[in-house]
């Protein structure tokens, strides 16, 4: 064979010289060599195009490449990469094509492939997301549609004082409304920077929110007293499910983001942990690209309410026909001479009752429904539901 004891390339090298010679046909020196007709073609064609050099298995890859990113860009990328070491390639690029749109710059992927050359790129684990279907909550359309609030987890600060962040963002524009640092999240206390908010870009027409104090309770309908006081200034509550943060998703993440810029580790005190967030929040609505806004910022995307912050709250209208009621201190209103306990955030407020049948009541709190009720059986149910709760105490 003549295999045996020669070079893999001296034998492709004496393959192309008898090849160049015509003494035998491929179909013959293919089988001497012990090789396919089609490997032996595939010499042929290296061996014209490339030269010798191609069968001693010399490097296929170019001395020079077109597409190689400039030395000074690559520097470009690494220094604002370190200056925003939390952004990705994505939000990088289009933060740098926005400073300077005079220069080329490279691709997403490409800007990626620098940095983690750089050592700027840590790899981290993907988890699976879970996609839920949320058919009851609204999908905005425009700014001030929807505000979503949450506190992100609490944290101790340096002094070991706890930090209660508040933060509020239009779901539209993704703009951040607020984001300040409370001592607790007692109503008396996030109630004022609601106000401030409200005073600042005008009435939303719903806000998102969990179902924990203070924008929930176990009461009636949910309703906290805080959301009292919002639907009373024309604000709908809108609740995702329960133990679903999830159906918040957009405000999760933004906690995340959150906290990676500005809580790792804290701030010394409160008041400097403030500082930080203010400075986030600026930085997150003006500067950082937004991938749902088209890599633009927030701050492109919003602009405040039509609707006003009033100095008073409004009255309470409803139509004629619906009897209406004023909810006594103890969460009670009188109907047929007897008491029906409501809740007690809805103390001093006026509910109405809509007649939906013989007996039965849709008792509102503004345009909001708060349960069906059944004067047969004196009893509150859902509006929502086909099977009534047990009776509530009187």
């Amino acid at each position: 064979m003549p295999w045996q004891g020669v070079s893999a390339v001296d034998l492709r090298l004496q393959f192309i010289t008898e090849c160049l010679t015509e003494t035998s046909s491929m179909t013959d020196l293919a089988a001497a060599y012990g090789i396919s007709r089609k490997t032996a073609y595939y010499w042929v064609r290296q061996y014209h195009h490339h030269g010798p050099g191609r069968l001693a298995g010399a490097s296929r890859r170019p001395q020079t490449s077109p597409t190689a990113v400039p030395a000074d860009i690559a520097a470009q990328l690494v220094a604002a990469r370190r200056q925003h070491p939390t952004w990705g390639a994505g939000k990088l690029r289009a933060w740098l094509v926005r400073r300077h749109p005079d220069r080329r710059w490279p691709c997403r992927d490409t800007i990626h492939t620098v940095l983690q050359r750089a050592g700027c790129v840590r790899r981290r684990r993907r988890a699976t997301a879970r996609v839920l279907p949320i058919s009851h909550l609204t999908h905005p359309t425009a700014p001030n549609e929807v505000w979503t609030v949450d506190f992100k987890g609490e944290f101790a600060t340096g002094d070991g004082v706890l930090c209660y962040p508040l933060t509020l963002r239009d779901g539209y524009s993704r703009y951040v409304l607020a984001c300040t640092a409370l001592p607790s999240i007692r109503t008396a206390v996030t109630q004022p920077h609601f106000a401030r908010a409200f005073a600042a870009y005008g009435l939303p027409t719903c806000i998102r929110s969990d179902n924990g104090a203070p924008f929930g309770a176990r009461g009636l309908a949910g309703l906290s007293r805080l959301a009292v006081w919002w639907l009373r200034l024309g604000i709908r509550p809108e609740r995702i499910a329960p133990a679903r943060p999830q159906q918040n998703g957009a405000h999760e993440q933004f906690h995340a983001v959150l906290k990676r810029e500005t809580a790792q580790p804290p701030a010394p005190s409160r008041a400097a942990q403030q500082q930080r967030f203010t400075r986030f929040r600026l930085l997150y609505n003006t500067e950082r690209p937004h991938a749902a806004l088209a890599d633009a910022p927030p701050a492109t995307r919003y602009t405040p309410s039509p609707r006003p912050f009033p100095s008073r709250l409004p009255g309470l209208e409803y139509p004629l026909a619906w009897p209406v009621r004023r909810v006594s201190t103890t969460g009670h209103l009188s109907w047929r001479g007897r008491p029906l306990y409501l809740s007690r955030v809805l103390a001093t407020q006026d509910v109405a009752l809509e007649p939906v049948a013989d007996g039965q009541w849709l008792l509102r709190f503004t345009d909001y429904p708060l349960a069906l009720f059944d004067e047969r059986h004196w009893r509150l149910q859902s509006p929502n539901s086909s099977s009534p709760p047990p009776a509530p105490s009187v």
